[in-house]
């Protein structure tokens, strides 16, 4: 009889006591503890067992499962005689970031603190006898939701210590989720207030820790050394790419095929992969995501699930305010293409603005991307060739994207028509219609803390409008020309068409600018760094470049030439 196929547990002990449809990755356990390494950070895209295999490692080690060896019976750890010895022997911290996600700097580290409290809540029995003197209990009750920042990044040391000095031994540290305050930061606008917190509590949990055994860290992306790793012994650092742990996250094909059987579903199996395989994690390929092989079983249709299942908003957010090439690519993604580039692992949130290979490098972590092939130049460079990973990540994206236009096809034509005929009337109609209606305060600069967010917003939507044009013109964005870089440059491929230069202006406030004044200082920063100099070299005649000032305060536009 098929085993029950349930959605969304993540607890290890619930899933083996209710004989719930589970794969058997507990050698997981044997590899990370022969590996020897003091802390480990392991990437994974979301929704990959991260979280149920934390899970497993601490009711593995920790002494509040001292015993429990019916959770391992009949799984491949229990084949290992030295481990059944290890089971329950370790006092264990396991905590998780997967819940802060707030929007302000305040209210995350108000959320991580009450993490923390709630932590230590758990182990009250220390305050009673005498494993802590007066001071550390007073310390010790001084842990709360508004505790002074030192305090807090202390606070997982100072546990560590109590905990070692009452069972006699060093502490394991399972930290799940650990990027996702930062992700948050990111998209957010808060990214430069929270670093310095996260750094001093990893600085003191993870290198100035002397209680600490081992320490297991999960996450979406390896977050820069240099923006909270400066302080701190290298990690041993597995991505996607590694090949350590290839198929302790995720489900392997055999996997798959084996589950199909045990649900009457096997005839399935080629459409199956067709949605749903295509992640691959170091040499092993064809890995799929347990999320929506779990929902498949248990409901037998082929749809969306692991691209649907959360927030889409940072690879929304870095295709949408990204450059004209990150959008002509994508489009050549969505169409079954591929992406040649270099990848950097170590991921810089406040450098993702800055090119386009950050952008890539994000969205192959995030797993939105899956490795089809790659080579070393005779420089030691890495070169990929990137795809979009399955059907399900396809559909996700167009989704996303059409969601963008929501006004009809008609609309979006007339916005098109006007800007290759110079109708500014009818531009700015369009676009004030489309703010009005689609764009969130945050999005149009009212929220924004970062001066340059809301031009780097509207350059974004606007170049996301002009991809259907990329057959028609050569669209560019930030480039050298004259005296300068320009916003937007579009290039006829057609001798007849003429070329387009937009510059972009958001309304100072503190100068109590007009739209009007903005439009016109756009006009006039196109002419004083002759932007159009590139054209003109190119052979275009001056009097077929025209010149465009897209002027915005908050969802208001106006567009002048």
């Amino acid at each position: 009889m098929a085993r029950t196929v349930a959605i969304g547990k993540q607890d290890f002990e619930k899933i083996r006591l209710g004989n719930y449809f589970y794969v058997d990755k507990t050698s997981f356990i044997k590899e990370w503890w022969d590996g020897g390494d003091d802390v480990t950070l392991i990437t994974r895209p979301r929704r990959f067992g991260k979280t149920l295999n934390l899970s497993m490692v601490e009711q593995f080690f920790s002494v509040k499962y001292a015993g429990r060896e019916d959770l391992f019976e009949n799984l491949s750890i229990w084949n290992e005689e030295e481990y059944r010895k290890l089971q329950g022997t370790y006092p264990v911290i396991f905590l998780s970031f997967a819940d802060v996600k707030n929007t302000s700097f305040s209210d995350t580290r108000e959320t991580m603190c009450r993490l923390i409290k709630a932590l230590y809540n758990t182990y009250d029995f220390l305050l009673e006898g005498n494993c802590l003197n007066e001071d550390e209990k007073k310390e010790y009750q001084e842990i709360s939701p508004d505790m002074s920042l030192s305090l807090a990044a202390n606070s997982l040391k100072a546990l560590s210590g109590y905990l070692a000095r009452y069972y006699g031994k060093k502490v394991i540290i399972l930290l799940d989720e650990y990027d996702t305050p930062m992700q948050e930061a990111y998209v957010d606008g808060y990214w430069k207030e929270l670093i310095p917190f996260m750094r001093g509590l990893f600085n003191a949990t993870f290198k100035t820790n002397p209680y600490l055994e081992r320490a297991l860290m999960t996450g979406i992306t390896r977050v820069s050394r240099e923006s909270i790793f400066s302080d701190f012994n290298n990690p041993e650092v597995v991505t996607t790419t590694s090949e350590k742990y290839e198929d302790s996250f995720g489900f392997t094909q055999d996997e798959v095929w084996e589950a199909l059987k045990e649900y009457g579903l096997y005839e399935e199996r080629e459409n199956v992969r067709t949605w749903y395989d295509g992640f691959t994690f170091g040499r092993k390929r064809d890995i799929y995501n347990p999320w929506s092989i779990i929902n498949f079983l248990k409901k037998g249709k082929f749809t969306s699930y692991w691209a649907n299942t959360s927030s889409n908003g940072l690879a929304g957010k870095l295709i949408r305010e990204g450059s004209a090439d990150v959008k002509v690519t994508m489009e050549d993604l969505l169409a079954g293409g591929t992406l040649h580039t270099k990848i950097d692992e170590q991921i810089v949130y406040n450098q993702l603005d800055n090119g386009d290979s950050a952008v890539w490098s994000l969205l192959l972590a995030s797993g939105y991307l899956r490795v089809e092939n790659y080579e070393i130049n005779e420089d030691g460079e890495e070169n990929y060739e990137l795809k979009l990973t399955n059907k399900e990540v396809v559909l996700m994206f167009k989704k996303m994207i059409n969601g963008w236009f929501q006004t009809p096809a008609s609309a979006y034509n007339a916005f098109i028509r006007a800007l290759l005929s110079g109708d500014t009337e009818a531009m700015g109609d369009y676009m004030n219609r489309i703010t009005s209606t689609t764009f969130s305060f945050f999005d149009t600069g009212n929220g924004s803390t970062e001066e340059s967010e809301p031009e780097r917003f509207y350059h974004g939507f606007v170049l996301g409008l002009m991809v259907d044009l990329s057959k028609r013109y050569k669209i560019t964005s930030n480039r050298e020309s004259g005296y300068g870089r320009y916003d937007v440059m579009l290039e006829p491929r057609n001798k007849e068409d003429d070329a387009i230069i937009i510059e972009f202006k958001v309304c100072r406030k503190a100068k109590n600018q007009t739209l009007e004044a903005a439009v016109k200082e756009a006009l006039q920063q196109i002419e004083e760094k002759n932007y159009a100099a590139s054209l003109v070299d190119a052979g275009m005649s001056p009097e077929r470049i025209r010149k465009y000032g897209f002027a915005f305060e908050g969802k208001k536009v106006l567009i002048g030439e």
